[in-house]
């Protein structure tokens, strides 16, 4: 029998329900209502071009873009204008109280294995040196969920980066919302201060303090997560110094926690040489990074396309602002679910190098839905349920 714990806290008002953009972090937060005009859909690469190209043609409304970049660098990109901001009021509470039902796994543990070892096989150093494989749970509530709910239980971790957006739905389908909670920060721009915070490489948090210090400090010295770590590191490198009369590169990565997982992580700052350069043309440069695609950058792509059973849509891809000054933020889509009327799909994902063992990535993936499931109150006995096809091999 599961035990299905019910969902009963949230923090929504009729008011509230109408928010289509909330980006909440530990330092900045931004929140904004209605949508006054859609910024005309393309690709990463010239996101730039057709923001600038909004805002020298806007002439009301306010002077900020909010939205999302698919994980798909050739897809189609959702941003808008807002209607208005707005600032968040926590203290309006209401009662919600759906259930998770079920959860299949997208694919099977076994199956997402198999996809792995099929990777490693596959991986040479030179034609493909890292890809990163994702994998899926498809939940079923007993209700509609409510994502400012979701989201609100999300925000108890204090060192992640909560969003809830609108994502694009076919004619007639309900709504569907992209909420999650991101450890990682993609791009920030002040000026032309530039700051990149990459993760790569992870290990889940224990519940012992001991062990938990164990696990730190086998991240720490992980050869295989080093690596992974590196190739992320390079390819941000790559992108930037170009652009900058300063960039700035700690030689060693740092520990950073959520309340679920350690990883590694270098924060990367900069100055630019160009004012004129938009957040939003470097984020549209930068992403997908090897933390969430893979290198090299198009053969990773190719891999994870003829691997992954399930499209990523807007998951690794990107959420944030960019205003039209060119400042803003954008962090990486990830330790998220998309969320329609009942039905929840959570993604997560690992990066494979030529040493990885399918059964860790698998333990990987398991922990970083972690986050997710604990929001749902969907407890280890389901999430069991969802990997015993590994288990049992």
């Amino acid at each position: 029998m599961i035990n299905r714990m019910p969902f009963t806290e949230a923090m929504v008002n009729a008011e509230q329900r109408n928010t289509l953009f909330v980006l909440k972090g530990p330092t900045h937060q931004l929140q904004t209502e209605g949508c006054q005009a859609r910024l005309p859909a393309g690709n990463t690469m010239t996101l730039g071009q057709r923001v600038s190209e909004f805002f020298n043609g806007r002439s009301t409304g306010p002077d900020v873009l909010v939205g999302a970049l698919p994980f798909d660098p050739l897809a189609d990109d959702a941003l808008y204008q807002p209607a208005r901001l707005t600032a968040s009021d926590a203290g309006m509470v209401a009662p919600l109280a759906p259930l998770v039902d079920t959860c299949t796994p997208e694919p099977a543990a076994s199956d997402y294995a198999d996809m792995v070892a099929r990777c490693v096989a596959g991986i040479d150093g030179q034609a493909l040196s890292k890809a990163v494989l994702a994998r899926s749970l498809k939940l079923q509530a007993a209700a509609s969920l409510d994502p400012l709910a979701l989201a609100a239980r999300l925000e108890r971790d204090a060192s992640v980066t909560t969003y809830v957006l609108p994502v694009p739905v076919t004619p007639a389908a309900p709504p569907a919302w992209l909420v999650g909670a991101t450890p990682e920060l993609l791009i920030s721009r002040r000026g032309r201060t530039i700051v990149s915070h990459p993760l790569a490489g992870s290990a889940r948090r224990c519940a012992s303090a001991e062990q938990d210090a164990a696990a730190a400090s086998a991240l720490s010295a992980s050869t295989k997560d080093l690596e992974e770590h590196a190739y992320v590191v390079d390819a941000i490198k790559a992108a930037l110094a170009p652009l900058c009369s300063e960039l700035h590169t700690p030689e060693q990565p740092s520990l950073y926690t959520t309340d679920t997982m350690w990883h590694l992580g270098t924060r990367i700052t900069g100055t630019l040489k160009d004012d004129s350069i938009s957040v939003a043309t470097l984020a549209g440069l930068l992403h997908p990074t090897p933390a969430v695609c893979g290198t090299p950058r198009q053969q990773a792509l190719n891999t994870i396309a003829s691997l992954e059973p399930v499209d990523r849509g807007f998951y690794a891809g990107a959420v944030g602002w960019v205003n039209a000054e060119g400042d803003g933020d954008w962090y990486v889509a990830i330790r998220c679910a998309h969320v329609q009327a009942n039905t929840l799909r959570l993604f997560a994902g690992a990066g494979i190098v030529a040493d990885s063992v399918p059964a860790l990535e698998v333990a990987e993936t398991g922990a970083k839905f972690r986050a997710m499931l604990n929001a749902l109150g969907v407890d280890d006995e389901l999430e069991f349920e969802c990997n015993k096809e590994l288990s049992h091999d």
